[in-house]
């Protein structure tokens, strides 16, 4: 016979006894206050955002507003609406309206290029081939972007594989017909407008592709099965279903390809022409001109651009897509 005796427990008493010292003190202080804690966090990068970004923004935003003594060269710091009125010049106008247009264009072929790979790899690519996907859209980017650039000029030089391919198609004419239009033409592709765009849609391509293929993989696939049963051609499928479903991701995507475009220098210094972009001109500006005031003024350009076209992609659900 065996007899149970229960042995009183010792219970753990319901509020802990403070830790002591000043590093216990923290952290009951902590304990009793997480939004302090919150705070004395996301202090630093605020900070850093505040003062680093935002503040250089206002100060190059207070820049545009000075002006420079056409006598001296130097920089006159009083406010004046000058430098503006020199930023609305015929020849600051084109470059401005060179490099929307050149921006509108990028993003228009990286849509058009996109959507068929981001639609193939949201709906058919599975397992080892959709890691092979992303492999090959990653993949450019983890290479020097000056290498990538310089590469594509000697493809599109005179004397590169490009040319040598048209010569062996028997196309070199009609290469030669585009290089002589007054606009997109010039010497050789690695010196025209036509170069310069190529080179944007390689680069920044993948920026458009998995925002879109992000979007696509969203759209149920019974949607187009009933877009299908209902009697409705592929092209009515593609334009009532696909398409407007699919469009938060293009708006997401073109925000980068805009976006990079419109501030980029360093392809159009490198494979283009004589004609400026706006980086190009905030660049001699601030550096051989030493403009600084029409330099800052050519910055606010894109800011304001961008400022209105992220209103306009907001309202048509981007960045739901991101």
């Amino acid at each position: 016979m065996s007899v149970d005796v229960t042995m009183p427990r010792a219970t753990a008493p319901a509020i802990l006894p403070g830790s002591g010292g000043m590093r216990g003190a923290l952290s009951d202080l902590f304990w009793r206050r997480p939004q302090l804690l919150l705070l004395l966090m996301l202090l630093p990068p605020v900070l850093w955002l505040g003062i680093v970004y935002i503040g250089s923004l206002f100060a190059l935003l207070a820049q545009s507003f000075f002006s420079i003594d056409e006598y001296s060269g130097l920089i006159n710091r009083q406010f004046t609406l000058k430098t503006y009125g020199d930023l609305l010049q015929a020849a600051n106008l084109d470059i401005i309206l060179r490099t929307v247009t050149m921006a509108a264009l990028v993003t228009l072929a990286s849509a058009v290029v996109a959507f068929p790979i981001a639609y193939y790899a949201a709906r058919y690519a599975r397992g080892r081939w959709k890691a092979l996907f992303y492999l090959g859209v990653m993949l450019p980017l983890w290479s020097s972007y000056l290498v990538k650039i310089y590469a594509w000029k000697l493809i599109l030089a005179k004397e590169g594989i490009l040319t040598w391919l048209f010569a062996k198609l028997h196309l070199l004419w009609l290469l030669d017909g585009w290089l002589s239009l007054p606009v997109v033409g010039g010497n050789s592709l690695s010196v025209s407008f036509t170069g310069t765009f190529i080179v944007f849609v390689y680069v920044w391509l993948p920026f458009m592709i998995l925002p879109v293929q992000a979007a696509l993989e969203r759209v149920p696939g019974n949607l187009v099965e009933a877009s299908s049963d209902l009697g409705a051609s592929p092209g009515q499928t593609f334009r009532n279903v696909l398409f407007p479903l699919a469009l938060p991701g293009i708006v997401a995507g073109s925000i980068f390809t805009f976006s990079l475009t419109l501030g980029d220098y360093i392809i159009p210094q490198i494979i283009g022409t004589s004609r400026l972009f706006i980086g190009q001109a905030v660049y001699s500006q601030q550096g051989t001109a030493g403009n600084i005031p029409l330099a800052a003024a050519f910055t606010v350009v894109p800011i304001v651009i961008m400022g209105f076209y992220l209103w306009g992609a907001k309202r048509m659900g981007a960045f739901d897509a991101l």
